[in-house]
Order: structure tokens, then sequence, then C-alpha cells
């Protein structure tokens, strides 16, 4: 018997096993639904099975259905099931890419070297990005620029970018880098930087809201001819100010040291704050016409850092009134005055001349006194004093200050080098309050006819005659004109008449209330008859400015009150107000000795 065994061929039953095989694995391949339908199709039409076929197909489907439901709603549970099992993501902070791949991050407080995903989600991060990372502290997204963080101030630029800021009084100041956004931003000393949650970078420049809030956009348009009276005021202040830009050479000549502070004081409502805006509004007509203005390398011969200055190519107004510097956080009042030079100052390297008008100035600027407790004029003059001192010309900040008290002004501030000039704006005379009255009774304003006065003249306009017959009824010293009576030491009686109080702002006051009359009356009119403004009206309306003025202060500040009066009173001993009556009746109101 052989070992090697033949092939065996197949024979005709095995033949017909393989068929049935291929028959089975081919049907197999097919649907069951496929197989339902095909089954139906080799049906004879009247077949009874037709009809249990069909039901079972319809079954089919919807066990098929349901199925598939329940396969989705087992993923969505998978995944969920995975969400919530799955380890937490940490949130870090992007310092550094030393290299390809490799970033410094910040995670919980410590440094890592850490890689990053090649297939990175979002955008490439950035120094200063959030990002997440996975459990092997990979990399795997950037978040962006968190949204919140502290706010801190500048202190010096160094270098590589890096900033030195302010920290809290009796901490030392940090230094910190910057993002990728500010690396190329022209940031200086002074600004304000938010910080990412590591407080080791800053990602974002803010803008000083204190120091923009005094900034005017643009200078003031009020112009010297919209200033009626104080002829003298005004040309002393244009010959302080404009002459040395006018005349430059000439001043050169002479190494004239220019002022670089200037003291507008006199009684409220005489047009300080007028004053200081045409000043600006002139300077910045000036610099626009000339385009170039000289610095201070000519008109100073003595080296000082204002060589470095550039041309004067226009003005910024920033404008202080005295009590917003006030605060009630010690040092915060320090603070606002040190921001508001050093902004002007970078408005000066940024080629502007900037004028800082402080309004009120004596509530910032007060006398300083000796006490055991805190005061705020203790702190806040030194640093006044100290900031002026720093300017060294007017081509670098013109400072103007106002006031209705000098007198409460601290001596060191008035000084010469410091405030050089100081120019009264006192109370109008006749001639001032005719041109005072002309600004606000313009001739296109409705005035009604034939209403010239008494003594009306000719050859005059109707407003020159209504202007010449106010002026006639505000000084004359008749007893309805009397306003109060001064008693001084030496027994003598002083009479203070209507012309005495008059300001700016109370011939404004009169010519309002006079237009308001002529509205009123234009309104009620039923019938046909004269309208418009007429002397009349400025009369009635004098009398009820004054009326209303007539508010007296007790006793212990009556001298307080003669002095805002422009009137001294060192001889006086007593003031009354004189009223109108029978006999002009003397009511006392105040008593100083």
């Amino acid at each position: 018997m052989s070992d090697h065994l033949s092939p065996v061929s197949p024979t005709p039953s095995d033949k017909g096993g393989s068929a049935k095989s291929e028959r089975r694995q081919g049907a197999s391949e097919r649907s069951s639904l496929e197989l339902i339908d095909e089954c139906l199709a080799s049906l004879p039409e009247g077949d009874e099975r037709i009809a249990l076929l069909y039901q079972l197909r319809h079954r089919f489907i919807e066990l098929s259905t349901a199925a598939q439901q329940h396969e989705t709603e087992r993923t969505k549970m998978q995944t969920v099931i995975e969400k919530l099992t799955a380890p937490a993501n940490r949130i870090g902070t992007l310092i550094g890419l030393p290299e390809d791949g490799v970033a410094r991050i910040v995670v919980g407080g410590a440094e890592y070297y850490a890689n990053v995903d090649l297939q990175l989600d979002g955008d490439v991060p950035k120094i200063g990005h959030q990002i997440l990372v996975n459990e092997a502290y990979v990399v795997i997204r950037s978040l962006g620029y968190d949204r919140s963080g502290p706010i801190v101030k500048i202190r010096e630029i160094l270098e590589e970018g890096r900033l030195r800021i302010d920290q809290e009084a009796g901490r030392q100041g940090i230094l910190i880098q910057r993002a990728d956004d500010l690396a190329h931003t022209d940031l200086k000393a002074g600004d304000e930087v938010r910080l990412d949650p590591t407080h080791r970078i800053a990602i974002e420049r803010l803008e000083n809201s204190q120091g923009q809030a005094h900034l005017l956009a643009e200078l003031p348009t009020v112009r010297w001819e919209q200033i009626g009276g104080q002829q003298e005021a005004i040309e002393s202040i244009r010959r302080s100010i404009e002459y040395p830009l006018l005349h430059a050479d000439l001043f050169s000549q002479y190494q004239f040291q220019q002022p670089k502070g200037f003291l507008l004081y006199g009684p409220p409502g005489c047009g300080k704050t007028l004053i200081g805006q045409a000043t600006a509004a002139s300077l910045g007509d000036i610099l626009a016409k000339e385009g170039e203005a000289p610095t201070s390398s000519t008109e100073n011969p003595v080296p000082n850092a204002a060589h470095k200055l550039p041309p004067i190519n226009g003005g910024v107004f920033l404008h202080v009134k005295g009590p917003e510097v006030l605060n009630m956080w010690v040092g915060e009042s320090e603070r606002i005055i040190r921001d508001l030079f050093l902004q002007a100052r970078q408005q000066r390297q940024a080629g502007k001349l900037p004028f800082i008008f402080i309004d009120e100035a004596e509530s910032i600027l007060g006398t300083r006194r000796t006490m055991r407790s805190y005061n705020v004029s203790n702190t806040l003059v030194p640093m006044f004093c100290a900031e002026l001192d720093g300017i060294e010309s007017l081509s670098q900040v013109v400072v103007i200050l106002a006031s209705n008290r000098p007198d409460m002004i601290d001596p060191a501030v008035l000084r010469s080098g410091r405030i050089d000039r100081k120019i009264k704006v006192g109370r109008p005379g006749r001639e001032d309050v005719g041109e005072i009255l002309q600004v606000y009774l313009k001739a296109d304003l409705p005035y009604a006819a034939n209403d010239s006065g008494k003594d009306a003249t000719a050859n005059k306009t109707p407003v020159s005659n209504m202007i010449d017959g106010l002026l006639e009824n505000l000084f004359q010293q008749s007893p309805e004109n009397r306003v109060l009576a001064i008693r001084l030491r030496n027994g003598r009686r002083e009479v203070l008449y209507r012309k005495d109080l008059l300001s700016g702002a109370v011939l404004a006051g009169i010519v309002r209330r006079a237009k308001e009359r002529a509205i009123e009356r234009a309104i009620q009119a039923n019938h046909p008859e004269p309208l418009g403004l007429t002397l009349e009206d400025l009369l009635i309306s004098t009398n009820q400015e004054f009326k209303e003025s007539e508010i007296f202060p007790p006793d212990d500040s009556a001298e307080e009150w003669l002095k805002l009066l422009d009137y001294h009173p060192d001889q006086v001993v007593g003031v009354s107000s004189l009223k109108p009556g029978k006999n002009g009746e003397e009511h006392r109101t105040s008593q100083i000795v």
C-alpha cells in the first residue's frame, strides 16, 4: 500500500452540496427584506402565504427601526458617559516658545516645558494666551487671551520690551513682559495695562480714563472779541503768552525766560474762565498759521531736557475743576495731579502745546496748616509745586490758575518762577458793561418797533439806545439801586450800589430774563401788538436779577463774603442791607465785630 495518496475527484453528490452552499452564501449577503421581496415575487397571485409574508415584512421593518433608535441612544449615552468619566483638561498660560514644538507654560503656579500637539485645534498660541493641556501636559488647544485681570500702571520702560510696574504702597515694583500683541505697541510711563491671571504678562493696553476726563477733544472756540470789557486783563495775558511766539527772535536776543504760570483772579462771574479758554484758542490759531513754533533751544540758552522737544504743531486744552481733584482716599489727589502733568508732558512730546487750566484753584492749592491730623493741602501743594518746577518754560506747558480768592492760595504756589503773572479780572466799569451788553444784545435779535427810551438819539440804532438806557439805570446812585451799607471802624459809612456788584454773569442773566419776557409776551399775545425786546424788559429783568441775589451770609462768614465782592474787609465792623421802602430803611444783616 502506497504512502502517497492520490487526489480524489469530486463525486456528483459532492458537486450538488457545493452548489447549495454557494446559494446559501449568496442569500446571506442579501438583506432580509430583499429575501422576503423575492419570496413575494416568486409566489403566484392568490397564494395565502403572500399575506403572511407581508405581515412578516412589516414586523421586520418595525424591529429594524427600533433597533436603529436603540443603537443611536446607546451611542449618545456612551458619549455622555465618556465625557463624565474623562479626566478634566488643565488651563495654563503660555509664557514662551523656546523652540518648535515646545512651549514654556504656567499651570497652577508651576512652570513646565511641555510639548505642543502637532494637530493643534484653533489658532496658533501666542505669548499670554490661555492654553489647554491634557493629562500628559501636552498643549492641545489655544483659548486666546483671558478677558479679566488686574489693571496696573507702567512706571518705566526697560530693554527687551520688559515693563516695570507700580505696586501698592509699601510693596516693591515688579517686572513683567509683553504679550505678542503688545510687542510693537508704543507704551509710555503712566499707561495702564491689564495683566494675565499669572500677573507676569501685560496683555492689553487701556486708556487712562482719569487723564482723558480732563482732556478736551478740541481747543475752545472762544475768541477775544466774544469777551466784552476786561481789556486791561486781556492785553496783559496776550503780551505774556502771544508775544514770545510772534516775536521769538527778539525774545531770544534778550535771552528772555518766558513765564510758565499765570493766575487769573477776581470776583466770580467776571470772565476768568472765558479768558483762559480764549487764550488757548488764540494760541491755537497762531500755531496753525505759523505751522511751527520755536522750541526752547532757541528761547533758553541754558541746557536742559527741553532741547529734545519736537516743534509745536498744535495745542491741547486740559480743563480741571479744582474740586474734581479732591478724593477721599489718601494719596489719590496727589496721583491725579501727577497724572495731569504727565499727560501734559506726553502731549508736548507728541508735538502739541498743552494748556492746563485749573478753575477754583483755591480748593486744592489752599494755604498749608500745621496740624497733627491729615490735611490734603499739606501734601497736594508740595506735589503741585514739584510738578510745576519740572516745567522749563512756556514752550513746554502753559499753566493757568483761576480763583475767586487768591488770598487762600498757598504763597509757595504764587511765588516767582512758578506762577509768574498775576492778572486781576475785576468788575466791569461803565464802558466795559456797554461792551458786554453788545455781545449779548446782537443786532439780529427781534426788537420792538419805536422802543428807544425817553432820551433816544436819532442817529443811534435801537440797540444802542437800549444799551444807553440800561447803563443809565445801572449806574445811577439812586435809593432804588442801593444794595449794602458798610460800616467802617472809623465810624464812616459806605454804600454799595448795583454798579459795584456788576459782573459779566449778572449782565448775561439780565439779558436772558429779558428775552424770556419777550418770548412769553409773544406766546400769550392774542391780538396784533408790537412784539420784540424792549428797554422795559431789560429794566424789569434788572430788578428781578438783583432781588433774587439778595442772599446774605451768616454773621461768622460776612468777612469772607465781602472778599468775594472784591471789597477788603479789614476795617469793616458791620454789614447792612438796604431795602427799598418809604425811607430807605436799613436792615442789619451781619456784624463782623
